[in-house]
């Protein structure tokens, strides 16, 4: 029997480091249906090598992007899997015309990421990196005063932008430090925020009553630059704004102004709209600033729970089968694949 083919690609420049990868992980579901993966180099110019267009499947694999053109190339594609939850790096619409199934994993790295959010709003509330480079400076009386500054943490207001997966476990974690909770999300209904003790309210009151207010969509023409210079006006001036999201979500311009003109007061950053930043970049600089490089997802287990469960996708498409997590599920009635979920399919990427 004809092995199907899954393909890595990589630029060629890191080629000869990637080719040597080992899939062990992704191939104890890729064997079942005889399945093998083979790595792809991608020159500068986009020129394709004509092995591109006999796959059956695509891993995503930073920092290739998977656009109109490559798309186009693959002739035999049914799916294309990426093992995070973001799919930026794949043009969805594309896909979609070419009937190409898109999946992420939506539901590995929840508690991590809700985890790290709470990191980030109790270090800003603290001023962590403030405290700390006072201890280093040999300030050491200088805290207390900085802090007796700030309100405390209980009985303060949480706001979510979004109310998905991560955002539902944010909002589980923060009732233990008596925060009380909002959230806005036009595609999630009052009763599953209710259910959860939490108040659905509309974006501007959203805005105008959190004290934190935490991010959580995904990256889409609908969400690109959703906090701009116009929501950091109907801000609270004390506000403190956590992004464990995407960079793109904020517009990072009117951040850095709404932070050096006292528009709100802090801000923890998983992500910025330009990974890794430019090192000139004034958020760097700000002591009300904290930022970790793009980590929320990381633990011992993140990359062989992705690895895995994208295995499990491909499997799943390339047997016939409608996987786990699919992007975009317009595609559905386009595609002859059997529905066996016992539950919905969702919206695209679950937040």
């Amino acid at each position: 029997m004809k092995k199907k083919l899954v393909g890595v690609m990589y630029p060629k420049t890191r080629f000869e480091a990637k080719e040597k990868k080992d899939y062990s992980i992704e191939l104890e579901s890729l064997e079942t249906i005889g399945a093998e993966i083979i790595a792809i180099p991608i020159s500068e110019d986009e020129e394709y090598p004509e092995i591109v267009s006999e796959i059956e499947a695509l891993i995503a694999s930073w920092p290739i992007y998977i656009g109109k053109k490559l798309i186009a190339s693959l002739k035999k594609c049914v799916v294309i899997a990426n093992g995070s939850v973001g799919v930026d790096m794949i043009d969805v619409d594309e896909a979609s015309k070419a009937g190409i199934v898109v999946t992420n994993v939506p539901d590995v790295f929840i508690e991590e990421t809700a985890d790290h959010t709470m990191m980030l709003l109790l270090a800003t509330s603290r001023r962590v990196t403030m405290m700390n480079k006072m201890v280093r400076e040999g300030e050491w009386v200088k805290g207390r005063p900085i802090l007796v500054e700030f309100p405390r943490l209980w009985g303060q207001t949480l706001g979510l932008l979004g109310f998905g997966n991560i955002a539902t476990a944010v909002a589980r974690r923060a009732k233990g430090f008596g925060l009380n909770i909002i959230a806005c999300d036009p595609y999630v209904s009052e009763l599953k925020m209710t259910g959860e003790g939490v108040e659905p309210v509309s974006m501007n009151e959203l805005l105008e009553r959190s004290d934190y207010l935490t991010l959580h969509p995904a990256l889409n023409s609908e969400t690109k630059r959703i906090i701009s210079h116009s929501q950091f006006q109907k801000m609270k001036k004390n506000a403190v704004l956590i992004n464990c999201s995407r960079g793109g979500v904020v517009d990072e311009i009117a951040l850095i102004s709404a932070l050096q003109n006292g528009k709100i007061a802090a801000a923890g950053l998983d992500v910025l709209e330009k990974e890794p930043p430019e090192l000139d970049n004034p958020l760097l600089n700000m002591e009300n600033v904290i930022i970790t490089p793009h980590a929320a997802s990381g633990t011992s287990r993140m990359r062989p729970a992705s690895r895995s469960r994208v295995g499990h996708e491909i499997v799943l498409a390339l047997s016939g089968k409608w996987p786990m997590s699919v992007v975009n599920p317009s595609i559905m009635p386009k595609v002859p694949m059997e529905r066996w979920q016992p539950y919905p399919m969702g919206r695209g990427p679950n937040r």
